[in-house]
């Protein structure tokens, strides 16, 4: 936090001495196992006497001891997701190295879905390689960062399920995609029964919830 032209932060220090900073991305810590459940409720040592236990915290607030450049961090209150659907058709025919779909905008941003047909990376030519990309990074502040949870799918036409996956991504000028190389195996992809590719079509879905805008101080 920041009072005046002072920076403060919040430090949890835990019993090896280690402080752990709070953040807008760390709002709580702690210790899953404070202290052994036998040791708890033995009543000569205390801790829990007529059933009855007192919990208390101590709270210490210093000034940041890092001199370097900062960051300042605004969460997203009620953060939204939102989808976009790809429709690709004549998928077999497609003879380019990556398809983008249409673009679409997302918390102030345009984002577009890219799709590798035949694999990129470690999954060429093996798997299909899917990705979520800003559209235009360049218009992205100097050094700022857009913090988000990406979720892409490839819808199961026929049974109507999916085959996903999720992960949460910090997106920059220099990071400006996000996604899965090795997505799933090119012939998985072409089973008939999996309905993944049905009458040479596709459906590739993208879920994007933004949960934090980072700007140097």
């Amino acid at each position: 936090m920041q009072l005046g032209n002072q920076v403060i932060s919040v430090w949890c220090l835990d019993t090896s001495g280690k402080r752990n900073r709070f953040h807008g991305m760390k709002m709580e810590c702690g210790f899953d196992q404070f202290i052994p459940l036998k040791t708890f409720t033995n009543i000569g040592n205390g801790y829990l006497v007529n059933d009855t236990c007192i919990f208390g915290a101590e709270v210490f607030i210093c000034k940041e001891r890092n001199t370097g450049k900062g960051e300042s961090l605004s969460m997203v209150k009620g953060a939204i997701t939102y989808k976009q659907l790809c429709k690709i058709e004549n998928f077999s025919k497609l003879n380019v190295e990556c398809y983008d779909s249409t673009e679409f905008n997302a918390g102030d941003h345009k984002w577009k879905i890219q799709v590798y047909p035949k694999g990129k990376g470690s999954g060429a030519g093996t798997h299909i390689s899917l990705y979520l990309a800003l559209a235009d990074p360049s218009i992205l502040p100097p050094n700022s960062k857009i913090y988000a949870e990406v979720k892409l799918r490839i819808v199961e036409q026929i049974r109507a399920t999916d085959w996903s996956a999720k992960v949460t991504y910090w997106f920059s000028a220099s990071r400006t995609d996000c996604g899965w190389s090795r997505f799933t195996t090119l012939s998985y992809l072409n089973l008939p029964s999996v309905g993944l590719l049905v009458k040479d079509t596709c459906l590739v879905e993208a879920e994007l919830t933004i949960h934090g805008v980072a700007s140097p101080m």
